[in-house]
């Protein structure tokens, strides 16, 4: 079969990594390494990766990824874990291009024609949910997302809080379903709180209640309160999973296929989750790639219950956004509140390349905001 000739990583706004396999016969295919501030070292990590996986199979995905991860002895994080996902994804699609079946046929078929979807509003500092949420309702959308605090001290203000509340029911009074995303700017003394005063307004789901290392306060916090507990973009493996299911303390992951090792990582977690009766909800800001490679293993997990895509997120104002640098970008139209199944090749994508090498050669590395306390105290972000 085939080997691998050329990988190529292209830098493109607003904060994405794109990466591009090619075998001997001229087949290619399409990845995405994207790691959200940290765009350099996953760049570091492909330059070392290029020399181990030239002249290797192309189709011999599992292969190549276990060798990726275990030959550097040093394993897992969030930089590792995106350069092999940047990698995985490309394979993937290149082997399903040239076998002309979307990788869901690869993983089984499919189980649903529609993907369920939701969007984000509100911003990283959120306000404006009335009229977001509405126009987000124009699109087709019927579920949003949005950060639940500005950032907040280990102990604030109580009525820090409120504004949350009045956030949610101003969406769910439009009749739509909102998760309330905590992002970890949400500390243990602060976290009870604001999840009893959000219950009885039934949040989809509350995301990062904590910081992903607190397992144990999260695992307090999902018996203090009936909303399900959501969290999984800062675990990077099924070995970071596993404790989190063992133990209970989450109701829907949300693992990122940028920062977990790809589509083939992705798959095995979501049929973990399966065993433990826990939802899978991909976590998915980023590129068109990224939602792609979601999408193919959305399409064929039972488990799966809704996807988050980043038509029009903040961070995407005023540079790319998720229609960008492809040739069908019909293909994430929303009607609804779903997104119908791709049927395409790979990705079911098709990648604008002289777009991505224009817009590569002057593309800055994004860099990460902060919160600054008034005590002039780093805060979380």
């Amino acid at each position: 079969m085939p080997a691998i000739r050329e990988l190529e990583y292209f830098r493109v706004r607003p904060r994405w990594l794109f990466v591009k396999i090619t075998d001997e016969e001229g087949r290619v295919g399409w990845g995405e390494a994207s790691l959200e501030g940290h765009t350099q070292a996953v760049e570091g990590c492909l330059d070392a990766y290029r020399e181990r996986i030239l002249g290797l199979d192309a189709d011999d995905i599992e292969h190549i990824w276990q060798m990726i991860y275990r030959f550097g002895f040093y394993r897992g994080g969030p930089v590792l874990m995106s350069a092999l996902s940047g990698i995985d994804i490309a394979l993937w699609d290149l082997k399903a291009r040239r076998l002309g079946v979307p990788i869901y046929q690869l993983l089984g078929g499919k189980l649903r024609n529609r993907i369920k979807v939701y969007a984000w509003i509100g911003g990283d500092r959120p306000g404006d949910v009335e009229i977001q949420a509405k126009g987000r309702q124009a699109q087709g959308f019927k579920s949003v997302k949005m950060n639940g605090t500005e950032d907040l001290g280990w102990l604030d203000s109580p009525s820090a809080l409120q504004g949350c509340v009045e956030r949610l029911k101003v969406v769910k009074s439009l009749g739509m379903d909102a998760g309330i995303d905590f992002h970890g700017r949400v500390h243990k003394p602060m976290a009870k709180q604001l999840a009893k005063l959000l219950e009885p307004h039934q949040p989809m789901f509350i995301e990062e209640p904590l910081l992903s290392e607190h397992i144990e306060g999260i695992k307090a916090l999902s018996q203090h309160t009936s909303t399900p507990i959501a969290l999984g973009e800062r675990l990077h493996s099924r070995w970071d999973v596993k404790p989190y299911l063992e133990s209970a303390a989450v109701d829907i992951l949300q693992p990122d296929v940028c920062h977990v090792g790809g589509i083939s990582e992705l798959r095995r977690i979501a049929n973990m989750c399966e065993a433990y009766d826990v939802a899978l909800a991909p976590h998915c800001p980023l590129g068109p790639i990224a939602l792609a490679a979601c999408v193919q293993v959305d399409a064929s997990t039972a488990n799966f219950a809704i996807q988050e895509m980043s038509l029009g997120i903040h961070y995407n104002v005023g540079e790319a956004d998720l229609t960008s640098y492809t040739k069908n970008p019909e293909v994430w139209d929303v009607k609804d509140g779903y997104i119908d199944l791709m049927t395409g090749p790979g990705l079911g994508i098709e990648i604008d390349e002289e777009w991505v090498r224009r817009v590569s050669k002057d593309a800055e590395p994004w860099v990460s905001p902060g919160f600054i306390g008034p005590g002039g105290e780093v805060r979380e972000w």
